[in-house]
């Protein structure tokens, strides 16, 4: 069954992308390959706002999938006041669409409080969580929030550690019993200093548990789905050829990467002291060429 809140699956596709998808692949690889084009910037978005509020997150969604979704940026109260999500079979563990702003911003209250966000990041993802403010995109734009909140307390959290099993199993427990989980599951992976916007945003951009490619870990961006929801990406093999579709949109990603390949290059190394010149006097380091 086929997740349709707005009951015009047939006529537009799913959850009305922009592109009129019905096909799971094909959706899975059009949100994704938006979030790897528009993740940086929405980090740096959110670094320019202090302190975070509940608009931020969704102004983070509306930047990560605005090109996929027209209602991007609204959350449930917006788009499905009447609709319950789910996690095998149980209603219980996450916000009412009227209730998911209180629980974001009761999580941004916490966060605001750089030592309180050093000491509970876990009780504050699992607040995140519980809300799941949209119908869809909630891992990605939840994680990309949590992982502003980390950096400007000063430490990140190495994801790419966390076991899938680990993560799907703290969830629950988290959920049923906030404060009680997470932050035992994320203590070992807890790292100073905090990233640059530049490295987080690469690290979210290539983390597996984040995209169509299935990984062993990393599955921060698991979302608890509704019944009937398009099975999270990561448990989708990548697509052999993208769909004509996103050709655009893949284009545009390729060719952003292309360009961070090469000033990677160009980047002087850290050792990379030039010698002297003839005279004896040093010679002063070349940065990259513009």
């Amino acid at each position: 069954m086929t997740f349709d809140p707005f009951g015009d699956f047939e006529s537009r596709g799913y959850l009305r992308n922009t592109k009129g998808l019905k096909d799971p692949e094909a959706v899975r690889l059009f949100e994704h390959t938006a979030f790897r084009l528009n993740v940086a910037d929405a980090l740096a978005a959110l670094q320019a706002a202090r302190p975070l509020r509940y608009r931020d997150v969704l102004d983070t969604h509306k930047r990560l999938f605005g090109d996929v979704y027209p209602w991007a940026g609204q959350d449930r109260e917006a788009t499905a006041s009447r609709l319950a999500v789910g996690r095998a079979g149980r209603y219980d563990l996450f916000a009412h669409p009227q209730d998911a702003r209180r629980a974001v911003e009761h999580a941004l209250d916490m966060a605001a409080d750089p030592v309180r966000m050093r000491a509970k990041p876990g009780e504050i993802m699992g607040l995140l969580c519980h809300g799941h403010p949209f119908l869809e995109g909630n891992g990605r734009t939840l994680m990309t929030v949590h992982a502003e909140l980390c950096r400007s307390a000063g430490f990140r959290v190495a994801w790419e550690g966390v076991a899938k099993p680990d993560y799907l199993a703290a969830l629950t427990r988290e959920l049923e019993q906030p404060g009680k989980a997470f932050d035992t599951l994320l203590a070992p992976h807890l790292q100073r200093p905090a990233a640059s916007v530049a490295q987080e945003a690469e690290r979210l951009r290539l983390l597996p548990g984040l995209g169509p490619l299935a990984g062993p870990s990393a599955p921060p961006g698991a979302k608890p789905p509704a019944t009937g929801v398009i099975p999270d990406a990561m448990h989708a093999p990548e697509p052999a050829t993208p769909p004509p579709v996103q050709a655009s949109l893949i284009g545009r990603l390729q060719a952003f990467e292309d360009r961070m390949d090469a000033e990677r290059k160009r980047a002087p190394k850290a050792d990379d002291t030039p010698g002297p010149e003839p005279d004896g006097t040093p010679r002063p380091r070349q940065g990259p060429k513009p």
